[in-house]
C-alpha cells in the first residue's frame, strides 16, 4: 500500500479492486509521516477489534506507522460484541458509522 497526496480535483483512476485513486504518479507519503489512518471495514467490535478482507494488509501498514498514529475506522454497521483477534492485529482508536462516532481506548 502506498499513499499518495490528494487535492480535491486531481484525477482519479479505478484500480484492480474498483477502488479509485490518484492516476498521477505522485511522491509518496512515508507511514512514519501520517498522523491519521482511515480504514475501511466490514465489521468492528466494541474493542475496537477489526474484521477486514483477511489479507492483513492493513495490520502490515499500521505496524509501518509512528506507534501514536490515530487509526479511524469507517463502516456503514455498528460494532459487535467481539471479534477474534489476533496478537499481530492492531486495534482502531475510532469507529465513525452513519449513526455515531466510537472511541475506543
Amino acid at each position: 500500500m502506498v499513499q499518495v497526496a490528494y487535492n480535491i480535483g486531481d484525477t482519479l483512476t479505478f484500480n484492480t479492486h474498483h477502488i479509485p485513486e490518484p492516476s498521477m504518479k505522485l511522491p509518496p507519503i512515508l507511514p512514519t509521516d501520517l498522523d491519521v489512518v482511515f480504514i475501511p471495514l466490514l465489521q468492528a467490535d466494541t474493542q475496537g477489534n477489526r474484521l477486514g478482507y483477511g489479507k492483513g494488509f492493513y495490520d502490515r501498514y499500521l505496524a509501518l506507522c509512528r506507534p501514536n498514529v490515530i487509526k479511524i475506522g469507517l463502516n456503514f454497521f455498528e460494532p459487535i460484541p467481539s471479534i477474534p483477534a489476533e496478537k499481530t492485529d492492531i486495534p482502531l482508536n475510532y469507529l465513525i458509522t452513519p449513526n455515531r462516532v466510537y472511541e475506543f481506548k
